[in-house]
Order: C-alpha cells, then structure tokens, then sequence
C-alpha cells in the first residue's frame, strides 16, 4: 500500500459530478462534494422513488432522476454506490451510453467482482475507470443518513489498474481529498484479500454469533445482561443484511480464506480448553492483546505524527534552575532487548523485572511474539517469557517491524541468519536510512543470504535455511551491536565464532549469555562462542540505564547548587566512559552502595555541581561513552576551555549524524562548535537562548533539553516525536528534579 500526496483544490474542481445510487455512501459522497464547492453540479440518480423525493430537501443533490441517461449526459465524473451485484446491470447501460471523456470511478468494497463486471460490460477496461473503497460506514443505511462529513480522517483506497489513466486517477484522489478522506492506493488482489479479514470477516462473525444467540431458549436474558464488549462486538450485526449477502458473494474466495484460517484457529482454541492447555491460551491471548496494542500504535502514530510535529513534538527548554532528589531512570535499553531475545532462545520461563517500556524494546519483544514465543507483559517492568528454544522460533507472519530501533535490527540479523524460515526486517523512515553494511557483510561470510535496499540500508531480506561456519573476524570499528549480532549468529553456525574488538565495547550479551548457562571464552579483546549447547532460564533484573541518567549527571553537573542522587544505575566496565569522562572535567560524581545484581554491576550515582575544564577526550573512553557524547557536549559547552573529541567516526551514523547535528545546534546557541570527520572541537561559554532541530534524534533533543540550565534565554527544540522511543516520561522526570522542560503545547 502506498500513502498519497494531498492534492491542491483545483485538481479537485469539475463541471458536473454525477453520483448512481443514493444511500449512505453514494448520498455522502454527493452532499460533501456539493458542500464542498468544488463542483458546478452534483446530479443523483436513484431508483427508489422515496430516495429521491428526499434528496433535494436533504441537500445532498443538486438534481436527481431515475434516468441513468439523463445523469450522465455531460458528467465530467461518474461514481456507482449501486450494491456489488446491481453493478453488473448498471454497468451494461452504461457501456451502452456515449460517455464522452467522464471518468468512472465506484465505491464497492469488493474490487475484483467489479473489475470483472467493467470488463464483461466495456469488453476491457477503460483507462478513466479508476476503482475504489471508502473505509467508512455507519450501522444507519438509506439517503437519510448521509453525511457530508462521513469521509474525514477516514481511509479511501483505490486499486489503479496497469492500464488506469494518471489524469483519471489524479481527478478521484483529488476528489476523495476534498472531503478529508486520507487516500492510498493498493494492489486490487490485496485489497480483497485485506477487507476480507478485517472488514468482511467480522461482520460475517458478528451476524453468526447475534443468530445464534437469539436462537437460544434463555435468548432474553443474554441479551438483557450482556456486557459493553458484546454489544461493541454485535453493533455490526445492525448493518444492511442485503448489502452484505452481496459482498459475501462478491468476494466469496477471499471471504472462505479468511474464514478457513479462523475456524483452524477456533478449533486450537477449542482443544487447548478441552486439554486444559493453558500455555497455548494464554500465549492466543497474549499475542493477540500485544498485537492490537502494537499496530494501534504504530497506525496511530503514523496518523497522528505527521500533522502534529509542529505542534506538539517540540519541547521548551527554560533556562535556570537547579538538580535535586533521588530519582530511577527507566531500564537499561540494552539489556532489556537481550533480556527478550535470550529469554525466547532458553528453555524453561524467565522473569525479567525493570524491563524498559520503550518502544524500542516494545519493537523487540512483539517481534519474538510474531515468531511464536509466549510472553506476559510488561506490566510495570514485569516481563515473562515461556522460552522456545534455539530452535523453536517459528517463521513470522509478514515482516518484522523494529520501529526506529537499529539494536534490534542488527541483533535479529544475525539471530535469524541461523533460522530455517525466510524473515524480513523493515522500521521506520528512520531507521530506514541507516547503514545496515557493518552487520551484513560479516553474515554474508559466515554463509547467510542477506538482500539489503540501496546502499546495504533496510528492509533486510534474510533468507532461511543457510548453512553458516563459524569465522575468526576482526571488527574494523568498535561496535557492540556487530560483536552481538554476529556472537547470536554463532550460536547456529558449524564451528567456533570469535570476534575481535579494536576498542572494548559493552558486554552485555557476553555477560547474559553466561548467565542463561552457555559458555562463553572472553581472552583480552576476543570473543568465542561455538555451538551445541542449550540456554536456560532464569531471572533478570534490568539496572537502570547509565545513558538515560547521562542525561541528569551532566543536568547535576552544570546547574549550581544541584544535588542528585540516581538509584540502581548500570556501572558495567563496558559503559562507564560517562562517568570517567566527566570526572576528568572535574565533575564530583561518587558511586554508593555498589553491588551486582544478576551478572551486572550496578550502584546509586550522587552527583553535585562542580565547575567543568575542557579536556582532551582519552581515546580509550570513546567507545565507553558513544551514546552518551550528545549530552557530554553540552558539558563541554558548560566547561572553561577547549574540549576536543577524536575518534568517533561512528557519531555520524547514528539516529543522525550527531557530530553535525550537535555542532549547528551549539553554534545556534552561540557556542563554537567545530565538527570534523571524527570528532568535534568545543569551546566553552556563555549559551544564549534560541532554536535548535533535533533532527528526530531522541538524544539530541534531551541534550539540549539540559542546556537550558546554563542558557541565557528559552530554547526551541523541534522534532522531538522519538524521544518516547528511547526515554518514556523524560519531561515529567526532568520537571521533578528541578528541570524546566515541558511540551510546546503547554506554552
């Protein structure tokens, strides 16, 4: 399916508009286009006398007739709203009529039915026959209930044929849009197949479960005490029953697909409750709440982003103010993606606790979903995972969609490298751009069939069943998400896999895959792993995430007479390079109650304001520190002095090239600021108020967020929409310790 671009208003503007059929869609259609004012004149044609005695008094036409030849005569557009099986007859008289140059367009929600009958009728299909379906509708039926406003924010899909004229379908879309109607364009064969699940099927449902009920002895009393989902559920069931016996056999093949795979899986379900299977019901369950709560929002947000990114996707950052409190940022991101992949691979159940609610980690753990795994939650952090096994992952049903998540992107790469079914990875526009080369040319060596989009970007195309070796390889740039994914891939892989690493990066997957029981050989900067062996489960506690309270240490830092205490914080070796690099500027940062809580180190970090030096950042804490530079720049900017960064040549390909992005952004708020190819030169001093783009980076726009405390005046930070998919609950969090962040829309 592909969106379409809003056309301007005269695209839509046309002589004479000519609409065959006046219920509820076609009497719709025909009031809005009137109301609209795009059109000289709407002509209806209806052979119902008592719909077209309506008509006029209604508003919805400007003339009507029960003449066909007499509505047309002189129509620059021709929409049929006559059921599906009325169209045939339709269709000969009009095939009969000299139309001229009009274009055809119909509302039917069967579009192979009617591509035949235009055919049968025409002897081909005409190029201005441009078929169509409004996604809309009501319970009401009949002239009476038309509305000019029934197509706002609702989707129109049009089926353009090969041979379909682009002017013809210009003129519909724009038409459609002129009404408010969101239009997008599909394939004719998936549309049917589409409706048929989410439109015919449960209608089918919901006429069979009223019919069946009623038919009962205690009839009266289900219906006097049944409950708001049943009546959500059955309000279709009031829909017109001679409409939808047509569609029904309109579509007949796609409809018994659709009808055929639920049934199978009503028959599991039946079993699974006959044999008390509660693991089969619960992951039905599950997987089925997961999904609608995953696609809603991913559909919603699609909608509701786009008009809103000036609107409500900015933030205000104030200046002043000062850090106090004890606060716990949310999970650490990173082992809360592992803690899903690794818990789906054991066998037996893992509990993890702490588990972030971000979309990111949102976007793995549906993914695992969409390959069979039984998983409960989150609910507050609570995770549970019924584990499959190595091998137990079942081939998804469509792509697997990461959302902007590129952790999770890399690490199913080489996760499904290893897997007998075929996989396709896909995430947003984002995500989409970035490079994916890094993880796909070592899996290529290892023997995996990977297809990549233009320039080794995503979607990824994983082809099943590939016989991978195991491989000595020498990682050319520090990454702990090659190392990851490649490490996942060799747990499938004939052989030994050993990666070794220019720069320490964090081990976490090193660290959790020893504690789900699987032996891994760590010797200086190389890592192995071979197969054979089995993960078990176990219990997790997710720290909280060093990057996310990186944030609030230099927030603590900077703003004077701040005091901050961040509880239960990540301190693995592997990703400290925050704390050692802010401690070198002179930062007073201390770590208490320090312990280890299932494999990773963790402590309370207290930080207090303290005057910052530029520093030469050490070379060894670069790859400690990759996520946590955005926010360590604005230290820099805070600081007396040059600071100067070298060797982070992988800044540029992240969620934006953040070297750049950084860099206007400081020098907008009149700091020096000197991005080059691997780095970046700051010179500290006084930030003044202004307006910086995040370009949706999440962590860019929380550093500027902190920048605010030192600034001389409010700054504007746009396209902050992702800052969700990293860190729910950001501004709140920052507004109780002393922050002065809040939503555009709250200026």
């Amino acid at each position: 399916m592909s969106n379409v671009k809003t056309l301007s208003p005269s695209s839509a503007t046309i002589g004479r508009l000519a609409v065959i059929g006046l219920g509820l869609i076609g009497g719709s259609f025909a009031k809005g286009i009137r109301e609209s004012g795009v059109c000289r004149e709407v002509v209806g044609c209806d052979a119902n006398p008592g719909t077209r005695k309506q008509a006029l008094p209604l508003g919805v036409v400007d003339r009507v007739t029960d003449s066909l030849a007499e509505a047309v005569q002189g129509a620059d557009v021709i929409l049929l709203a006559v059921p599906v099986l009325a169209m045939e007859k339709v269709l000969a008289e009009l095939a009969a009529l000299e139309l001229g140059d009009a274009v055809l367009t119909d509302v039917g929600s069967t579009k192979g039915a009617v591509v035949k009958a235009v055919e049968q009728a025409f002897g081909r299909v005409p190029a201005r026959f441009v078929p169509g379906h409004p996604i809309a509708g009501s319970e009401r039926s009949g002239i009476e209930a038309a509305s000019a406003a029934l197509f706002q924010r609702h989707k129109v899909i049009l089926t353009p044929l090969d041979s379909t004229s682009d002017a013809a379908l210009i003129r519909v879309t724009a038409l459609w849009q002129a009404l408010g109607a969101d239009v997008e364009h599909m394939p004719l064969a998936d549309h049917d197949e589409v409706l048929a699940a989410t439109s015919h099927l449960p209608h089918l449902l919901a006429f069979s479960l009223v019919d069946t009920l009623a038919g009962r002895s205690e009839n009266l009393d289900i219906f006097r005490y049944a409950a708001g989902g049943f009546r959500d559920f059955t309000r279709i069931a009031a829909s017109d029953p001679v409409m939808w016996r047509d569609i029904f056999l309109a579509n007949q093949d796609a409809v018994l697909r659709s009808l055929d795979a639920f049934t199978h899986d009503l028959d599991r379900l039946r079993d699974a409750i006959a044999s008390g299977d509660a693991n089969t019901l619960l992951g039905v369950f599950t997987r089925a709440k997961a999904a609608r709560e995953h696609f809603s929002t991913i559909l919603a947000r699609r909608a509701y982003m786009e008009p809103m990114q000036t609107q409500v996707c900015n933030f205000i950052a104030s200046p002043g103010g000062r850090v106090q409190g004890a606060i716990r940022v949310p999970g650490d991101k990173s082992i809360s993606h592992r803690s899903i992949m690794l818990g789906s691979l054991a066998e037996g159940v893992t509990e993890v606790e702490g588990f972030l609610e971000g979309e990111d980690s949102l976007a793995t753990l549906q993914a695992f979903r969409d390959m069979g795994v039984v998983i409960d939650g989150p609910n507050q952090g609570r995770v549970t995972i019924n584990g499959v096994g190595l091998n137990g992952l079942q081939a998804p049903p469509g792509p697997l969609y990461v959302g902007n998540s590129g952790t999770s992107m890399r690490l199913l790469c080489g996760l499904l490298a290893g897997q007998m079914f075929d996989s396709v990875l896909m995430g947003d526009a984002s995500l989409s751009k970035r490079p994916m080369g890094r993880v796909a040319k070592p899996l290529r060596e290892m023997g995996a069939r990977i297809e990549t989009a233009d320039e080794g970007r995503p979607p990824l195309r994983i082809m099943g069943d590939s016989r991978l070796m195991g491989m000595d390889y020498t990682m050319p740039m520090a990454s702990a998400q090659v190392k990851s994914c490649l490490l996942l891939a060799g747990l499938y892989a004939a052989g030994s896999t050993s990666v070794v690493e220019p720069a320490p990066t964090r081990d976490h997957t090193e660290r959790m895959l020893k504690g789900f029981g699987y032996p891994v050989k760590v010797e200086g900067a190389k890592v192995t792993i071979e197969p054979g062996h089995k993960l078990s489960a176990c219990k997790i506690d997710v720290p909280a995430d060093i990057s996310s309270a990186a944030f609030f240490m230099v927030a603590a830092s900077i703003a004077e007479g701040s005091d901050l205490v961040l509880e239960h914080v990540g301190i693995n070796s592997t990703r400290i390079g925050v704390i050692n690099i802010l401690r070198a500027m002179g930062g007073d940062l201390t770590l208490e109650n320090e312990r280890e809580v299932g494999g990773e180190p963790v402590a309370d970090i207290r930080v207090r304001y303290a005057p910052l030096k530029g520093i030469d950042i050490p070379l060894d804490q670069v790859p400690l520190a990759i996520d946590e530079f955005p926010v360590l720049f604005v230290a820099a900017a805070c600081a007396e002095g040059r600071t100067v960064l070298r060797g982070a040549e992988e800044l540029r390909v992240k969620e934006s090239d953040r070297i750049q992005v950084m860099a206007d952004g400081l020098q907008a708020l009149g700091i020096k600021a000197e991005p080059t190819h691997d780095g970046i030169i700051i010179e500290g001093g006084q930030m003044q108020g202004g307006q910086v783009d995040s370009h949706g980076d999440h962590r860019i726009a929380m550093s500027f967020s902190v920048a605010s405390l030192r600034a001389a005046g409010d700054i504007l930070i746009t396209d902050c929409a992702n800052v969700a998919t990293s860190f729910p609950g950001f501004v709140s969090l920052a507004s109780s310790v002393g922050m002065q962040v809040r939503l555009e829309e709250d200026a």
